[in-house]
């Protein structure tokens, strides 16, 4: 990049994140957060303006062009604050601190997020988005504050630091004797009242998939046969599928929709939503067979494939809202474009995707009305209208998305956030794993394999340390070490990798990253996880990551870990920090049903007959994958093809002959040859 075509270059000039790249041209003196410069405030006496933000936010953009490209709302910032931008996926651990302090000061959060911090960085003062002149009349106002009333502002921070630190502490509870069904009872009961059971999805507008919460509603749903639940689960992923907020032409799924009826979405596409979409998709699909469930999965593999994996095999964070600075144009067509490009076959087209008052997104600056393509069930209705059977729409369907798809290839592409954040990674390679274990498509497993070795081989140390992100220009001791959501998801994934392939090396590998979580995270006060290591560097609080949200809480997955880890490994000791994370979060599962959602699919793995099933013999692999095309979410599969020292399959290797064992806390039933035996002994 050659500097003198700008005007201005700032200290973010030096940094990899794509997203503080974007502003290291701004006229702000923006500056990485380092200890230079947290300890150059502290000298000068300069508060501190911290932005936080990340490549693919829309209102980012929007308030970096307003704000942070304006040559005199920047004097304000350099005049009188020391500036600081954060990229929010490459630093949680700060996010998460003065995320915290804007919902504490506002009651909301969001992104972007804007916090004045005293010069020793504790907050006094935040918000999110603010528009270029309510932002220059609060730099204004504050300058005039920390400069004329600092004794009122070091007070308040103090007292703010203090809620903080209070947000997430979870008190240690005596570890339950035996958990209850009542409380998953008691907890779907009120949480059904938010059910939008026409729409699907949970309240009114905007809304969140949210993967994790209907993940264990339709485990909850399955187990205990509670079929409104079922049919909410299956409404909602249908009408997700079937929306805007789904890219209908290559895959993928976007942030949110804006509406309640999933018609109008946030566009940019993150690795995380459609990571867990996939694998939730997958599972449905393996409990209802529905082929939307399948042509959704595949088609989102094919786009993290083509648009979202480097040729390491790992996986990219995410796609911007935004092309040529407008939200959106990417993925929008006009009428004319359209008639262009299906032709004679546009009067189908239209009626199958809605290109009328019901797809409708809005006019452009010359007036012509753009549309977003999105699908209603009413193929019946098409059929008998355009008098086409299903085999032929289907057929059409794939070449109208290949034309369409060839003709946005030339468009310009929204910006891509190239980071490779380890803990995602582990969510995408365990989204192709669940992918493989329900389609038996062999080139799911390689993706998966091929994510994990790379991530064993250059993401991780021989002692267990993982990174947080991997760069091709970064050496491995000058990179960002591994929060608690890194180690969980990664260790996640390679416990189903073991599942799918009975290799115990990532057995092995899983329980290393353990037993580093352990030494490094686990707080034996609390029988919590700090979300960052012992070894990094203090903020002005330690956090714990213990609420459940678009993503699982890394103590959450932990929890599950240790479950399964415990059983699959016989280490008891694992089982009973799973069993007294759970009895400090089982408290809060009622009142807060969403943000325990994951707490409350371990609840379901202890409380019922959990099983462990071991395949012995020459066939177990193929046997394996047979048996996990039957949606069945409380039990783990384990097994070799030989003779195996782990506890559930010694002295089960027969030679010639392969067995399927069904184990109920360790006890096991008489083998059998036949997987729907084995099938049988789960359910009845």
């Amino acid at each position: 990049m050659n500097n003198k075509q700008y005007k201005y270059t700032n200290a973010l000039i030096n940094e990899t994140s794509p997203y503080l790249l974007q502003h290291a041209h701004n006229p702000v003196n923006w500056h990485p957060w380092t200890d230079d410069i947290l300890e150059k405030a502290q000298k000068d006496n300069k508060p501190i303006i911290l932005s936080i933000g990340y490549s693919a936010c829309h209102w980012c953009h929007v308030m970096e062009h307003e704000s942070f490209e304006n040559e005199s709302i920047a004097a304000l910032m350099n005049d009188n604050f020391i500036c600081i931008k954060v990229d929010r996926e490459e630093r949680p651990d700060i996010d998460q601190i003065y995320m915290s302090a804007v919902q504490i000061m506002t009651g909301q959060g969001g992104w972007p997020l804007n916090c004045m911090l005293l010069p020793d960085g504790r907050p006094f003062w935040g918000g999110t988005y603010f528009p270029a002149p309510a932002w220059e009349k609060s730099l204004i106002q504050l300058t005039k504050v920390f400069n004329d009333n600092i004794d009122e502002v070091i007070e308040y921070a103090i007292k703010l630091s203090e809620g903080i630190k209070q947000a997430e502490i979870i008190p240690k509870q005596k570890i339950e004797s035996d958990f209850s069904m009542d409380t998953l009872d008691r907890m779907v009961v009120l949480w059904k009242n938010n059910f939008d059971l026409e729409d699907g999805g949970f309240g009114g507008a905007p809304k969140f998939p949210m993967p994790s919460s209907l993940s264990f509603l339709l485990e909850y749903s399955f187990l205990n046969n509670d079929k409104q639940v079922q049919a909410f689960v299956n409404t909602t992923l249908h009408n997700i599928a079937l929306g805007g907020i789904y890219d209908h032409v290559g895959g993928g799924f976007a942030r949110y929709s804006t509406d309640k009826i999933w018609k109008v979405p946030h566009f940019e596409k993150m690795l995380y939503d459609n990571a867990q979409l996939i694998s939730l998709y997958s599972n449905a699909y393996t409990l209802s067979k529905d082929t939307l469930f399948k042509s959704v999965v595949t088609q989102t593999l094919d786009f993290i494939q083509r648009e979202m994996t480097s040729s390491e095999g790992l996986f990219y964070a995410g796609l911007d809202a935004d092309s040529e600075g407008e939200e959106g144009k990417f993925y929008i067509w006009d009428q004319q474009e359209l008639e262009s490009i299906i032709g004679s076959d546009y009067e189908l087209f239209a009626a199958y995707y809605n290109i009328n008052e019901y797809g409708y997104w809005e006019d452009n600056d010359d007036g012509i009305r753009k549309y977003i393509l999105l699908r209603r069930q009413n193929e019946s209705k098409i059929y008998k209208e355009f008098e086409i059977d299903q085999q032929s729409l289907e057929k059409k369907t794939i070449s109208w998305r290949a034309s369409l798809l060839e003709e946005r290839s030339h468009r310009i592409r929204p910006s891509l956030d190239n980071k490779h954040l380890i803990s995602w990674n582990g969510l995408m390679s365990r989204a192709y794993i669940d992918a493989y274990l329900a389609f038996g498509n062999q080139e799911f497993l390689d993706c998966a394999v091929k994510n994990a070795e790379f991530i064993v081989n250059n993401c991780m140390n021989d002692n267990g340390m993982l990174l947080h992100s991997y760069n091709t220009t970064v050496i491995f001791t000058q990179s960002i070490e591994g929060f608690l959501e890194d180690y969980a998801m990664v260790t996640d994934a390679f416990i189903r990798l073991y599942e799918a392939t009975f290799n115990e090396k990532w057995l092995r590998q899983a329980e290393q990253l353990t037993i580093y979580a352990i030494e490094n995270f686990f707080d034996n006060q609390s029988g919590m996880f700090y979300f960052t290591s012992k070894k990094s560097k203090e903020l002005i609080v330690k956090k714990m990551e213990i609420y459940d949200n678009v993503i699982p809480s890394s103590n959450s997955i932990m929890a599950k870990n240790l479950f399964l880890l415990g059983t699959l490994l016989n280490k008891d000791n694992y089982i009973q920090i799973s069993k007294q994370m759970l009895s400090n979060t089982i408290i809060q599962m009622e009142k807060y049903t969403s943000a325990f959602s994951n707490y409350a699919s371990l609840l379901l793995k202890i409380n019922l007959p959990f099983y462990e099933v071991a395949i012995v013999g020459d066939k177990a692999q193929q046997l394996c994958s047979e048996l996990n095309k039957t949606y069945f979410p409380n039990k783990i599969t384990i097994g070799t093809n030989q003779n195996s020292s782990l506890n559930l399959l010694q002295d089960k290797f027969v030679k010639n002959q392969t067995f399927i064992y069904v184990c109920n806390n360790k006890v096991c039933d008489l083998p059998t040859l036949e997987i729907e035996s084995a099938i049988e002994q789960m359910i009845n």
